[in-house]
């Protein structure tokens, strides 16, 4: 961060500037965490949602989003109260067995979140550029790269670069929602009604809930935090809470929408006469004769953008989280490679890109708890977070949505083992 921004911070925390300006200095730890809530994982799981089931699963993805507000939150203010992300507290407070295999858990969390960030990505440049996906994984990879060594010159510029791609797939969505002809009542029903219609909606939703709620982002978004200002005392970490807070709600507000829109579009396109789109790559080629070239192109830069700034994100988190679990850092164009090795796996087996998009997404979910219940732990504790603690309120939430997330992968498994699973029709 330039001296002249860290100047800036100062100044306001001191209260000798205010304002919208002021609060912009602040922005960026969240609007980089929101990344991983628009990710190609979420365009696999939100097209099947949406064409499959219409609008009846929007309430899990507005529950998934308020989760993710929750805990980013907690994740953001874990990082300021204590100076320290969440990886390097686990590695020192608990056993060291438990350590490694939550540092085992969260490499593999890791790894199928970069398997759809980098798949994603080559898939939108390979159906914009017809290119061959291999050639698409490329590009991918030489981009995110390029990226990557940006943020060598600090903060500020891999957050402008972050909050751009942001920005165009804000923008890309918009459009969709203006060509798409969205049923706005059946939208706000099924946003206010959670149902599940029947037992193969449940791994769509456990979908995107390992969609939405994302590990790495947990972890990544308290060392975002951990040292972004010279704070003088618990005023100007109160102060930071506060800015943090606020930029947290609106970063996964409009993350949310964006997730939104992709069921929306999904359902006003697919549902009828083509309920059986599954496949990132059906969809655009669906999208064509029934919204014209130009949804389609949407559908297609938006896809490239996520896919990019995701993988990006991915990257700088798996790096946060072997540091901060074994006092280890390594190359960022070893990282890099280590975790592109699965993509370009998948792809030279054969395996159905979209439907490794639907499985990395489940494994994510299966994962989410190592995180949250370690957040939840150490975030209630005074000897930690000092006066920064949450209240008994804010921990009851926090378990509450832990316990639905582990209530859906319980489920999951039951399904997935062939046992009879109460209240979800056959």
């Amino acid at each position: 961060m330039s001296d002249r921004t860290r100047a800036g911070i100062s100044a306001v925390l001191a209260g000798e500037r205010r304002g919208w300006r002021a609060r912009l200095l602040f922005a960026g730890p969240a609007i980089i965490a929101s990344v991983a809530y628009m990710d190609p994982g979420n365009y696999a799981t939100n097209i099947q949602a949406g064409a499959g089931y219409g609008y009846g699963l929007l309430w899990v993805v507005l529950l998934a989003n308020l989760i993710a507000m929750l805990f980013q939150a907690l994740s953001a203010r874990l990082g300021i109260a204590t100076g320290r992300n969440l990886a390097e507290l686990c590695r020192d407070n608990f056993p060291r067995p438990l350590v490694a295999v939550m540092w085992a858990v969260s490499e593999v969390a890791a790894m199928a979140t970069d398997l759809a960030e980098f798949l994603g990505g080559a898939i939108g440049l390979a159906l914009l550029f017809h290119l061959p996906l291999l050639a698409g994984m490329a590009v991918t990879a030489i981009v995110t790269y390029g990226i990557l060594m940006v943020e060598r010159r600090g903060f500020r510029p891999m957050e402008l670069i972050i909050g751009t791609l942001v920005g165009v797939i804000g923008l890309c969505y918009l459009a969709e929602l203006v060509i798409a002809p969205v049923d706005w009542s059946a939208a706000a029903a099924g946003l206010t009604t959670p149902a599940l219609p029947d037992a193969a909606a449940l791994t769509i939703v456990v979908g995107i809930i390992g969609a939405t709620v994302m590990p790495h982002a947990i972890y990544l978004h308290s060392g975002l935090t951990q040292a972004r200002a010279v704070v003088r005392g618990d005023a100007d970490r109160r102060s930071l809470l506060r800015f943090s807070n606020a930029e947290v709600v609106v970063a996964l507000a409009i993350a949310g929408m964006v997730n939104m829109a992709m069921v929306m579009m999904a359902a006003s396109a697919f549902h009828r006469g083509h309920s059986d789109v599954a496949e990132i790559e059906t969809a655009y080629h669906t999208l064509t004769p029934l919204l014209g070239s130009a949804a389609a192109g949407f559908f297609l830069v938006s896809l490239i953008a996520s896919g990019i700034s995701s993988s990006v994100v991915g990257t700088m988190a798996g790096q946060m989280i072997m540091q901060g679990f074994l006092r280890r850092r390594i190359p960022i164009w070893l990282r890099r490679l280590v975790t592109m090795v699965p993509a370009f796996a998948v792809v030279a087996a054969g395996v159905d890109a979209t439907r490794a998009l639907v499985l990395s997404q489940v494994v994510l979910s299966i994962a989410l708890p190592v995180p949250m219940l370690a957040l939840i732990v150490f975030v209630g504790r005074r000897d930690i977070m000092g006066p920064l603690a949450a209240g008994p309120l804010t921990r009851l939430l926090a378990v509450l949505g832990a316990a639905v997330v582990l209530a859906l992968n319980a489920v999951l498994l039951a399904g997935v083992a062939g046992l009879s699973v109460p209240f979800i029709a056959e």
